[in-house]
């Protein structure tokens, strides 16, 4: 009997939501970085085992937003988290539940929905902080699990689908059985190419640009991509293209290395960098690049 069910990952930036949405699917689909707030939209990844179809709903950090952009990231964590059949919380392991977390929490208590509670990075933690931080969110709510888990070296996301998976409903899949994710190719090359910005560029100058895939081609053996990146201030232009190009060079250089993995083709990738002052607090700016509510 076919099992399915939608599954919600949210938690505060910078947990390992991404981080671990990859892992479970043994590819990256959502960009990572160190920086906060990297995740802007919702991402379904799809994960097929034997008779079980998990479709997994990564989400961006909820956070107090300080501009419309920011708005409809929070806006967007919460409307997927009810959208989804059941939650998994990312909680890092070495801090205590927080105002995020328990916001979460206040909502799981009025909706009934099942949360499984994963605790991330336990490779970077004692035992002690382990049962220390289950003990405080023990007290906080019934959860349905708790797993403890390291998102960036894979352990124990096997046990947390073993728990995913007790959560699914019998029915038809949503998907094909080959399918990782609902994610265009379009879409995910422009979001490798944000992630490789995240990678080079410092302060806050990331967090201002967004990547449109303006052309997308395929021929024989070959993927002709054009972008255009845009940023808010003249000054964030001459960061991003850097001295005679190098910065751009090297966002290009790492983009069509991923880009060439993930497609398995040659990759032409040109850059092109662009101004659009304030865009994260424009209505139609936002829509313009495709930060559009569902």
């Amino acid at each position: 009997m076919k099992k399915t069910g939608f599954i919600s990952i949210v938690g505060r930036p910078n947990v390992g939501k991404s981080t671990l949405l990859n892992s479970i699917l043994g590819t990256q689909i959502a960009i990572v970085s160190a920086k906060p707030q990297t995740t802007r939209n919702r991402i379904a990844g799809i994960e097929t085992r034997g008779d079980d179809q998990f479709v997994f709903l990564d989400t961006p950090g909820i956070f107090k937003p300080q501009n419309t952009l920011g708005d409809f990231m929070v806006k967007t964590a919460n409307s997927t988290m009810q959208d989804g059949d059941a939650v998994i919380l990312v909680a890092d392991v070495g801090y205590a539940p927080g105002e995020v977390e328990e916001g979460i929490i206040r909502y799981l208590k009025q909706s009934d929905t099942p949360c499984i509670l994963a605790l991330n990075k336990v490779d970077l933690y004692r035992r002690e902080k382990i049962a220390e931080t289950i003990a405080a969110y023990a007290a906080k709510h019934d959860f349905f699990a708790v797993v403890p888990i390291s998102a960036k070296k894979g352990k124990y996301v096997d046990e947390l689908l073993d728990e995913c998976a007790k959560l699914l409903h019998e029915g038809d899949w949503f998907y094909d059985e080959d399918m990782i994710t609902d994610q265009p190719q379009r879409q995910i090359a422009a979001e490798i190419i944000r992630e490789k910005i995240l990678r080079t560029v410092d302060k806050e100058i990331p967090h201002g640009v967004a990547v449109v895939i303006e052309e997308y081609t395929e021929e024989d053996g070959l993927v002709r991509i054009r972008a255009e990146i845009f940023c808010e201030k003249a000054s964030h232009k001459g960061i991003l293209v850097g001295k005679n190009g190098e910065t751009l060079k090297r966002i290009g250089s790492y983009a069509r290395a991923d880009l060439e993995e993930m497609l398995e083709v040659q990759v032409y990738l040109n850059l092109w960098v662009k101004v659009k002052e304030n865009w994260r607090d424009s209505q139609r700016g936002l829509q313009n690049f495709g930060y559009i509510e569902e």
